[in-house]
């Protein structure tokens, strides 16, 4: 099947997907971060203090999603998109009016539970969902709306709020919520799609059986996927919920760093929708060794050099782990643990990946505080990605293998 007749015989599926993670954006941290100058000022905050009120409170939505993301494995998407779209609208409008400290954690808690978390969940359950043979493609179409998101609202929601304030620029996002992306998600994923026969998979894919989610979480291979999975959110979103203090740092403007967003996206779209076809080629586990190659080099690239075109770089670098890991995270679940269960499963992997998103800015906000330098944290993080790449070898290994002798033993009981 083309890529095109792909994209013509599943449009709905596909926009549905990629809405959903597009209007995810508002509740990223890089969206939340262009208010952090604006927040800190009128709460009287430290990059400290906001960082360990973000994370508290983005920890908070961790503990939360892995009981509510449950319900996509009992409703359609469609009713969970009328019901958590709405309620990420009255985040947005909570965090224009709020005035006092307790409403802005309580909207910024709605804003981390019902965007990065049950937008994305909703999105990549379903398509997981849907899709068999083609997921891979079908995955990486409905992952990039979040890079698209990157694209296009830095520079928009920036240049609002240099016009009218940046409180008036959190009720036009909720505006949009409710003109466009609920009418529009809800009428594109109205239909449910059945999987079509799976062909061409790999040994790795057809011997995956459906696990519980209390099957997955006692499964080692588990904890040590997420060492690697988990690594673009909390390097990411630390760069991002930073950004402010960053360009600080080395005498950029937020307005060139917020532009600098477009090769990140751009990139990114690019290494996802390749990371799609080599999923459906070879599998999600084969691609688990190279991954965070780029990430690695992009971190050490902002740490050392203080030109600004270290901005353009490690956002190009960034932008290529980006696009792989996220169609790697939603196709990797579903290809190791099966789908039957895939709600649970997903919603707690993406409870963790949040709790490492929230970790990411507290504890680098403590260290800024206590002096110790930025870029020496970023360097650490490049350095994680690479021993991280190392790990992910052997469990790539491992996992194949384990795979191969289940197939072994199936083919083994048949009469």
């Amino acid at each position: 099947m083309s890529f095109l007749v792909f994209l013509r015989d599943n449009f709905r599926w596909l926009a549905g997907g990629f809405l959903l993670t597009f209007f995810s954006s508002y509740g990223q941290t890089f969206f939340i971060a262009l208010s952090a100058g604006n927040i800190r000022e009128e709460y009287d905050l430290s990059h400290g203090a906001f960082g360990t009120l973000y994370m508290i409170a983005t920890l908070a939505s961790a503990l939360t999603l892995p009981q509510l993301g449950q319900i996509v494995d009992r409703r359609s998407a469609r009713s969970v998109t009328l019901l958590i779209v709405p309620i990420l609208a009255m985040a947005c409008v909570l965090m224009a009016f709020s005035r006092h400290i307790a409403l802005l954690a309580i909207a910024i808690y709605l804003l981390r539970l019902f965007g990065q978390g049950m937008m994305s969940q909703n999105a990549f359950t379903a398509v997981g969902r849907w899709f068999s043979a083609q997921r891979g493609k079908a995955l990486s179409l409905a992952a990039i709306g979040v890079n698209a998101g990157e694209a296009v609202f830095p520079t928009l929601f920036v240049g609002m709020a240099l016009a009218f304030g940046w409180r008036n620029g959190w009720l036009v996002v909720a505006a949009s919520l409710v003109l466009v992306a609920l009418p529009a998600i809800a009428a594109l994923v109205a239909v449910e799609r059945s999987p079509q026969a799976v062909e061409g998979r790999t040994e790795l894919k057809a011997a995956a059986r459906d696990w519980t989610r209390s099957e997955a979480v006692r499964d080692p291979f588990f904890y040590l996927l997420l060492l690697g999975v988990m690594a673009p959110g909390f390097i990411g979103t630390t760069v991002f919920f930073h950004q402010v203090y960053l360009v600080e740092l080395r005498g950029w403007s937020l307005e060139m760093f917020a532009s600098t967003f477009f090769v990140s996206s751009t990139l990114t779209v690019i290494s996802a929708l390749v990371a799609g076809q080599l999923i459906d080629r070879f599998s999600a586990v084969s691609l688990l060794p190279i991954f965070l190659i780029p990430l690695g080099f992009a971190c050490l690239v902002l740490a050392f050099v203080e030109a600004w075109w270290s901005a353009v770089v490690f956002m190009g670098l960034m932008g290529l782990s980006y696009g792989m890991s996220s169609t790697l995270f939603g196709a990797l679940w579903p290809e190791v643990y099966g789908v039957r269960n895939l709600g649970a499963i997903r919603a707690l992997t993406t409870a963790l990946m949040v709790f490492a998103t929230a970790m990411g800015p507290g504890l680098t906000g403590f260290l800024i505080d206590l002096g110790v330098s930025y870029p020496l944290q970023i360097a650490a993080m490049g350095a994680y990605c690479f021993l991280a790449c190392v790990l992910m070898v052997a469990v790539s290994r491992s996992l194949h293998a384990r795979a191969l002798s289940a197939s072994g033993a199936s083919a083994t009981s048949r009469p």
